[in-house]
């Protein structure tokens, strides 16, 4: 156990450095390629503005996600009703998608406990 936890803080000190070494650069490279997205100047106003027109492009969106709900929903409904049809590899793939979900959440539970497995800290 002891080797292993040796192993892991070298393999951290070595990612660290890469990190320290090669960081500035690529977060450089990263900017000079996104330039075209970036406001300036970066005003209070122009952040404001920015984030309103995020708020009310999601709130016009609603719509259309409402109608695509909908319409997968329907769909889920007609594989049930024709699941004699149902071929092995779709019922497989639905399986794996719950399997997912599950995942993710218990994933996320483990995080809304502070990372533990056991309960929650009082």
């Amino acid at each position: 156990m002891a080797s292993k936890l040796i192993q892991v803080q070298s393999k951290a000190c070595e990612a660290s450095k890469f990190v320290a070494k090669h960081g500035t650069s690529y977060y450089r490279q990263l900017l000079e390629k996104n330039k075209h997205f970036i406001q300036e100047p970066a005003t209070v106003d122009k952040c404001q503005e920015l984030s309103k027109q995020l708020l009310y492009t999601r709130l016009a969106s609603i719509p259309k996600r409402y109608e695509t709900f909908w319409k997968e929903l329907d769909y889920a409904k007609n594989l049930w009703k024709n699941r004699s049809d149902l071929k092995v590899e779709d019922a497989g793939i639905a399986v794996l998608f719950g399997l997912e979900c599950f995942a993710w959440y218990c994933a996320g539970e483990i995080t809304g406990r502070g990372f533990t497995f056991t309960g929650y800290y009082p």
